[in-house]
């Protein structure tokens, strides 16, 4: 079977996405779900967080809502394929192209289709430096990465994934509307 099921109930084929199959819902609610670092992090944190975190970061940058939404969306596809670690990505032949078919997708749906090659490297580069903080409070032993500084002070805490799901869900509808 080549389709799959949605919290909302949608079914689809993931390798043929259309922008009608794209869900905020099941975006917020995937990504409160799906644990950072395969799991491997000494409390749950969630994929959903990090991305609010990101987001929050490039408004303490002063960025544009269009630049937010783009950090706070950045790993929605995993809500998708799942979270697979940085590590492991590299060798799974094929996988980086799904990962951007499947977030070009997205990106579409939500008025981001056509980010610049500048707006990619920027929520790119909050992501790198969001993980070079979440590292140290979420790992045990040698931090593979070296702590950058940032704008913002993100929220470690561990928190409940429908509290991360509606945060993550009021963001988005707040940005999308107001992006254009």
């Amino acid at each position: 079977m080549s389709t799959m099921n949605t919290y909302t109930g949608k079914q689809f084929d993931p390798m043929k996405m259309t922008t009608d199959d794209i869900s905020l819902r099941d975006i917020a609610h995937a990504l409160s779900l799906l644990c950072r670092g395969g799991g491997q992090v000494t409390y749950f944190y969630s994929v959903g967080q990090h991305s609010i975190n990101c987001a929050r970061e490039a408004v303490a940058r002063g960025w544009s809502d269009r630049l937010v939404l783009a950090c706070l969306l950045h790993d929605a596809s995993e809500a998708y394929l799942s979270d697979i670690i940085r590590p492991v990505k590299e060798h799974l032949h094929g996988y980086r192209e799904i990962e951007a078919q499947i977030m070009h997708v997205i990106f579409e749906k939500f008025g981001l289709g056509d980010l610049t090659e500048e707006e990619n490297r920027c929520w790119k580069q909050i992501d790198n430096e969001m993980l070079s903080n979440e590292m140290p409070a979420m790992l045990n032993g040698k931090m593979p990465v070296e702590k950058v500084k940032i704008c913002s002070e993100p929220d470690l805490k561990e928190h409940p994934f429908r509290e991360i799901e509606e945060e993550f869900y009021a963001m988005a509808e707040k940005l999308i509307t107001h992006k254009i």
